[in-house]
């Protein structure tokens, strides 16, 4: 079938079985606009910048399973777009980045708005192409979806000068993939999963320690299915949260620089961890050299360059977890059944300490509580279909404390860039992928005002979310560790003011605004928007004083833990 270079791409897509894209129109780009508005089945979500466009596409990404498709221009559209992928890139989301490039001949010449976008982005991208040929189009863009969804997943980048995009060709879409140096694993070595599952099934104090590859590679059933048979306690990373039933008997919270006392004393003195689609984060390990002294570390992952890439792995897996899981459970089942004793009295010791250390705040003064916000938000929406997202700060810990996920793909958040301004363009993106679904971003002020322009793209989109504001006044995160190691001299994170006056900015971009200053206003509030199916943003004026703990401070091991206190202030850390 004979059709232009921009038909080309939208054939592609299609065939690739894509729905929807997000992305903003400009010069270099505009044949592939054109043809969208000549026809195709994927639907376009028109974002406000391009820096949301992907975000967004990482949100659909996330709470799908599904690659995300993003489109941007040349030059700043593109650049707009690195922040993104280099998000994408540190979270493992599969993500294929379009982006329109100056005609060919211009390449090289500092023409209006080019850049070199395949290098600039060349260190956060799983691999790029710069396509030269019209002919290349079909076979590139079924390489990039292949790359971004198999083996680790994450982004990809394709670029297309304009006059590839006028250039006709004779399109056919391949059936298959021909890339030599692509082979991520496929299967598991048997005598290593045999090791594992005898040395998980004889611990005496084994921990899962379970992080977001377990999603990535829909393993959440097999890795249900391996707690149960090994007895096992399951913590979860913050972006494994989620693959675990989090009121299962079994789960024992989150690692890590902001997670419970109780999961991280047991992280720290297990004798087998097994760490399943994790990467021994600096924010979960604290000071590595001090990191659970002494545990047998067993490392399933389908990225051979994690295993002992920071802690050595006793007993190395590599491969699908999909397939892991499965075999695992049965080695772990073979050796209940010969005798090998489940572990009641570690699983009995680690809900004592729950008991022992619970996550506590203020009860002080007549000011909303931020993590009052976040249990009701929990207690209204618990057993509904709901997916969360959050900004990055203080806003997003006490969402990782204090709401439960029970489903795979419910919550959804920036970790390892810690973007802040992810929430909202993510929310957008989860609701395209989800729209039976209540979507809740949970967000900062600080990080609101980053992406706030895209709840335009919310309410003219028809793709409604709910935005629970958790305003203090202040970059909180920023403030907490100026008042805990900089001898409390607050420099530049106070953002009160009055200004802006977030109900009427809800209701300028076209969404419904609320402001509460009680847990009983916010509940109401809550109720009516979920009721509304509109975008809603809850200004939530809650207490500056209250900081995120328990706090593992940066560089210090994970059990010397910073836990909260009652006072009226926060003395600063010697």
């Amino acid at each position: 079938m004979k059709m232009n270079g921009a038909d080309a791409i939208l054939r592609s897509l299609e065939a690739e079985g894509v729905d929807v894209m997000f992305g903003i129109p400009g010069g270099a780009i505009m044949p592939t606009y054109d043809a969208i508005a000549r026809g195709t089945t994927v639907r376009h979500v028109l974002a406000r910048h391009e820096q949301g466009a992907g975000h967004m596409a990482q949100g659909y990404a996330r709470a799908s399973g599904r690659v995300g498709v993003a489109i941007a221009t040349s030059g700043p559209g593109a650049t707009n777009l690195v922040t993104p992928i280099a998000d994408a890139w540190m979270d493992s989301t599969p993500l294929v980045c379009i982006t329109g490039q100056v005609r060919t001949p211009l390449i090289g010449t500092d023409a209006f708005q080019e850049c070199d976008i395949t290098g600039i982005t060349m260190p956060i991208v799983k691999h790029s192409w710069l396509v030269q040929d019209v002919r290349e189009i079909p076979s590139v863009m079924k390489a990039a979806f292949h790359v971004a969804r198999t083996g680790r997943c994450g982004p990809v980048l394709v670029d297309v000068p304009r006059d590839i995009q006028e250039a006709e060709l004779d399109f056919e879409y391949p059936q298959s993939v021909d890339l030599p140096g692509w082979r991520p694993p496929r299967k598991v070595h048997p005598l290593q999963i045999r090791d594992a599952g005898r040395v998980i099934a004889n611990a005496e104090k084994p921990v899962l320690y379970v992080g977001g590859g377990t999603i990535n590679g829909d393993a959440c059933d097999e890795l249900l299915a391996l707690a149960e048979t090994g007895s096992l306690p399951v913590i979860t990373t913050l972006m494994g949260k989620s693959a675990f039933p989090e009121t299962h008997p079994l789960f024992f919270g989150w690692p890590g620089m902001h997670g419970p006392k109780w999961s991280n004393l047991a992280m720290n003195t297990c004798d087998v961890l097994v760490a399943i689609g994790a990467r021994f984060d600096d924010r979960v390990t604290g000071k590595l050299s001090a990191f659970a002294p002494g545990a047998t570390v067993v490392h399933l992952d389908i990225d051979p360059a994690e295993i002992s890439k920071l802690r050595d792995a006793d007993i190395p897996v590599v491969g699908p977890l999909k397939k892991a899981l499965p075999e695992l459970a049965e080695e772990v089942a073979k050796h209940r059944a010969e005798g090998a004793p489940a572990p009641t009295a570690w699983l009995q010791r680690i809900a004592d300490w729950r008991d022992e250390f619970p996550l506590k705040y203020s009860q002080r003064g007549d000011l909303l509580k931020p993590q009052k916000v976040i249990e009701t938000l929990q207690a209204v929406t618990a057993g509904e279909d709901v997916v969360f997202t959050t900004g990055v700060g203080q806003h997003q810990m006490w969402a990782m404390q204090y709401l439960l996920c029970d489903r795979p793909r419910t919550f959804i958040s920036s970790g390892g860039l810690g973007t802040m301004g992810y929430g909202i363009p993510a929310a957008i993106g989860a609701k395209a992928a989800r729209p039976e679904a209540t979507v809740v971003c949970v967000d900062g002020d600080g990080c609101f005002q980053m992406t706030a322009q895209e709840l335009t793209t919310a309410a003219l989109d028809e793709l409604p979310i709910i935005v629970v504001l958790v305003n203090n006044g202040y970059l909180g995160m920023v403030m907490q560790w100026q008042d805990m190691f900089f001898d409390s001299r607050r420099s530049q994170v106070d953002l009160s003011g009055g200004v802006p006056d977030y109900v009427r900015l809800a209701e300028a971009y076209g969404g419904v605004g609320m402001l509460v200053e009680s847990d009983e206003e916010f509940e109401s509030a809550l109720r009516e928007a979920i009721g509304l199916n509109r975008t809603v943003v809850i200004d939530c004026r809650v207490d500056p004083a209250e900081h995120c703990f328990p706090m593992i401070p940066a560089g210090a091991a994970a059990l010397d833990m910073v836990e909260f206190e009652e006072a009226s202030t926060v003395e600063a850390m010697p």
